[in-house]
Parts: structure tokens; sequence; C-alpha cells
């Protein structure tokens, strides 16, 4: 079929810019030059260095085994576009069709993607955030200047958050043999993204490789002694502790703030789009011509009661991102959905953490292989009499078989019996998720209502 005339002008001549310069802004352009996009292409970035993988900087990176330069992404082809990097989007005028940067200049487009993606939650106390020795990971400077600490051989790290990235901050100490303390409001570690059930066995894990573990608690204030160099923490139980490196992980803020009066449907929660990528606007109406992918958009999902979720997942990122800059550039009968279904993996104290689906959204779990106190078995979560997750501890071999089923809303309890099944999975039990108003660090995946201009959303404290 031909394209219309408009179109064909766009794909052969018009101007997409994509803010956001990282792995969902990369994989895009890319894909628009596969797809046949021949005009310009304009890539703004405030970061100054080109696309470079995330997840090796707390893991590989921390350990000293992987550079921090020698993160850089790899390129599928040649983008031929522009790069903007070290200069940050400040604002967007849908009318204009134009994206205004930092340095005063701006850059029209007749398509935009907006990756801006998301940013570590800082210490709330800026005096006590910019104390010596006080750390958050998000950045390859970010994790430049904590390895650098780290291989100083600090007396003592203090981990605040018990997430998937506090988890592998602690992790990496013990690895390096540095005495570490987690501290994590939550009842156990990754409590937020897995439930109770599976935190005490992330809870046993750490407590076994040597973690000062204190769940229950906030850290209240953070010390300085008169050089400004962090040496004391405050905790709300009154008990103190000498650490002179903390480092910061309570989640992460999406990169929205600068489309304030835009008229897009964005906020804390994300940029809300529709199931083909295109922005919603703050009236619910679907925006043409500005599209939305990785960890700053807001999707609704048909496997999960096309509920919106704000999914933090590398493959996320890259399945939508293609999605998006396919639709970009296609007539509507040839668009296709981001139906991927949300998948991530941790690897922390010798253990591969594996998950695939919506945990956070259940309400019962069951052990449907190995077992917990072995910290070797396959948990699947239900919701409403299906299963909508599953995740494992060392056994991945189990996470396609739960894909599938997740993807065919198959019945929980799962019916079906197995030959690796012990007593302790024989019934499901409560997935034991903490009330949703008792902020918790480290869900990968926000469920936030049907609505894209739904104002009810549960005020979270940083």
């Amino acid at each position: 079929m031909a394209l219309d005339g408009s179109l064909e002008r766009l794909r052969r001549g018009g101007h997409i810019v994509v803010v956001g310069a990282s792995l969902a802004g990369l994989r895009a352009a890319e894909t628009l030059r596969e797809e046949g996009f021949t005009g310009t292409l304009t890539l703004i970035g405030d970061e100054p260095y080109e696309p470079y993988d995330r997840p090796p900087l707390s893991k590989q990176v921390l350990l000293g085994r992987v550079p921090v330069d020698h993160t850089a992404l790899p390129r599928r082809l040649a983008t031929d576009a522009r790069w903007r990097l070290g200069v940050a989007a400040t604002g967007l005028d849908m009318a204009a069709k134009r994206v205004a940067l930092a340095d005063g200049t701006s850059v029209e487009y007749d398509r935009l993607l907006i990756a801006t993606g998301v940013r570590s939650r800082p210490w709330p106390n800026e005096l006590e955030a910019g104390l010596d020795g006080v750390f958050t990971l998000r950045t390859r400077d970010d994790a430049t200047r904590l390895v650098h600490r780290l291989r100083a051989g600090p007396r003592r790290v203090l981990v605040i958050g018990a997430g998937f990235t506090g988890s592998e901050i602690a992790s990496v100490c013990r690895e390096r043999e540095l005495p570490v303390t987690v501290a994590e409001r939550g009842p156990a570690p990754l409590v937020g993204a897995l439930g109770g059930v599976i935190g005490e066995v992330a809870a046993e894990l750490q407590h076994e490789h040597g973690v000062d573990l204190r769940c229950g608690v906030m850290v209240t204030g953070l010390e300085g002694d008169g050089a400004g160099r962090l040496r004391r923490a405050h905790f709300s139980d009154g008990d103190a502790l000498e650490a002179e490196v903390a480092v910061v992980a309570l989640g992460a803020t999406r990169n929205t703030e600068w489309l304030a009066g835009s008229g897009l449907a964005a906020g804390p929660r994300g940029i809300a789009c529709d199931a083909g990528c295109r922005a919603f606007d703050v009236r619910g109406i679907v925006a043409d011509d500005v599209f939305v992918a990785g960890d700053v958009a807001r999707s609704p999902h048909p496997l999960f009661g096309y509920q919106f979720l704000s999914l933090e997942h590398w493959g996320n990122a890259v399945a939508q991102a293609e999605v998006a800059a396919h639709n970009m550039i296609s007539p509507g009968e040839r668009r296709r959905p981001h139906l991927w279904t949300p998948y991530f993996w941790s690897a922390q104290f010798g253990v591969n953490i594996k998950s695939v689906g919506v945990p956070n959204m259940a309400d019962q779990v069951i052990v449907s292989q190995g077992s917990l106190s072995e910290h070797r078995f396959t948990a699947a979560y239900g919701y409403q009499g299906r299963v909508i997750a599953a995740v494992t501890f060392d056994q991945a071999k189990w996470l396609e078989f739960y894909q599938r089923q997740i993807e065919q809303a198959a019945p929980f309890p799962p019916p079906f019996t197995t030959v690796d099944r012990r007593p302790e999975g024989m019934r499901p039990v409560p997935a034991g998720f903490p009330d949703p108003s008792v902020p918790t660090h480290g869900p990968e995946v926000t469920v936030s209502g049907h609505s894209p201009t739904d104002q009810r959303v549960t005020f979270t404290p940083a």
C-alpha cells in the first residue's frame, strides 16, 4: 500500500527529534533508519556521553571488572544523526513543534520522541546530600566517583534503601570485603518489588553474606565533620552509625519536569501514552506527532487490565523504542501496539534473580519449583485467579514457561504438578506486599490507574 503524500515527505525529508540519548533513544534512531527514514535526525541528551549501558554500573563497574568508559552501547548501524549532547531539554511548545534547550537554542521537529528516562532520587536534605562521601548511582559520572571511593577502602559503607540497586551495591561491597550496613524502611529487602515472602529470602541472603541489614527503620540524618566529610548517620530508632560512605538508593524520579506547561499528560508517574506510544495531552487526546518510549513512558497493557504501567526495564526500553519509531513513520493501518511482557533481572550475593510479569500487582504467591530455604526456586504470582508474574532465584529455565502462562491468562494457582515442588510450595500464601501508602524502595513496575489524566496519585515522600 502506498504511503500518503505527507507521510512520504516526512520519511524522505522530515525532521525527527529524539529527546533522550540513552538506550531507548539510540534504538529508536536505529530503527528509524532501518525502516527507511532518510530525513534529518537529531538526538538530544543532557549527559556529555554517547549512549551507554547502565546495568553494569551497579555490578561489573563497581567491582572494577569493567572500566566505566567501556560501557558504550553497541551500534546496530550508523544513524547519521545530529548529536546535541551535554545540553538538556527545558521546554516543549507543541503548537510551534519546538523543543527549547538549556543553552538558549531550540530545535524544531516534524515528529518528536521523548525518551528522557529517570534519574536517581537524591537525599532530600541538600546540605547533607552535599557532604563528601554521599553518593547516588545512575550515571557514568556517579559510578566513576563511587568506584574510586570504594577502592580507597572505607571503614564502613551505608546503603540507604534495599531495592534492587541498593541490594546490588551491598553485594558489591561484601565482594570487595567492605563492611556495609543497609537501611530499609520496609520490612525486608526487595519487598516493594517482590513482596514479603521473597523479601525474607533476600534478607537471609544479606545476613548470610555479612550485611548489617536494618529493616523497619529510616535514616533521619547524615552528619559531617568540620571539613564537610560524612562521618555519621542517624536512624529513626535512635541509633547512630559511623560511616565514611553513604549510597542513597531511594528509587528513581522520572524526567518530566521540563514538560510543565506543555499540555502533555506528564507528571511524577511518567508521560501517558497509548499502546502505539503516542503521547496523551492533558485532555486525554493523543498527539499524533509526539511519541514516548522507555522508563519515562506510562502506557496501558492488555495483559494487566489495561492499567497504565511505568516500566524501568532494559528490555522494555528497547522494545518500546522500536515500536515508537516504527509508528512515527507508518500509516495507521501499519502501526503496531507495544505489548512487551515485563522482564527484569538482578545479580546479587551469588544469586541470579529474574522476574517476568508484574509481581507487585499480585495478592498471592506460590512456590512452584525448588525451595525457599535453599534459595533456589520459582515463585508464581496470582491476581484475581490468574497468573500475572513469576520470579526465579537461580532457576531461570522456568521463565519462558511462565511468560507463556501470563500471556495466556492461565489460572492461579497453577493446576499442574511438577517434579520439583517441595512441601512449602503446595499452597498459595499472601504475597506480602506492603501497603502502597508506605513507601519502599525498588519496584520496577509502577501501576498507576487507567486514565491518562488520572489525578488520584498517592503522594510518596522522598
